[in-house]
């Protein structure tokens, strides 16, 4: 199976637009503070799920991705975050992936900036592909070459074919 074949160039942002403000506003509590620029993070990561035309009502999604990370942070750690979520919003299986060179506030497990985004949202009757494809992705971004080459990649193309090309990727 090629996950390739789930990720798609209009589902690729190798620049994410938020940017983490460098001071907390005034009489904002820290956790407001993370939250904010976290939802701003989902709010771009959303619109890169919809362009894949398998969203019902991105509103939703977006407060279903909300949900899911209230349970518990999808930042794993080493800049890494992986937003997943299974919803009657999603038609059919979508990943997708982001950057932030600099880094944000996305309340990580290391208490770092996350600099790579790579998530998948599904329908929730689709378990067995959903737990493959997560397991998959979660086998690519293991290599530390791959999250390298990922931080200098030029366009969605050249994402694609880093994961690709990425250890565990194909199977």
């Amino acid at each position: 199976m090629k996950l390739t074949r789930y990720l798609k160039p209009p589902q690729i942002r190798v620049e994410l637009k938020t940017r983490t403000p460098p001071e907390i506003p005034q009489g904002w509590t820290e956790e407001r503070f993370q939250w904010s620029v976290k939802e701003q993070v989902l709010r771009e990561l959303v619109e890169l799920i919809d362009a894949s035309g398998k969203v019902s009502n991105k509103s939703k999604l977006f407060t279903d991705l909300i949900n899911r990370e209230r349970k518990a942070t999808t930042a794993i750690g080493d800049g890494l975050a992986v937003p997943h979520v299974r919803t009657m919003q999603a038609k059919d299986l979508v990943i997708f992936f982001a950057r932030s060179t600099e880094g944000v506030e996305f309340m990580a497990l290391d208490h770092k900036p996350v600099h790579l985004f790579i998530g998948v949202v599904a329908p929730p009757y689709d378990d067995a592909l959903y737990l493959q494809l997560y397991k998959k992705i979660a086998l690519a971004f293991g290599s530390e070459a791959a999250r390298r080459k990922l931080m200098s990649a030029r366009d969605e193309h050249e994402v694609i074919k880093i994961l690709s090309d990425a250890e565990g990727w194909d199977a």
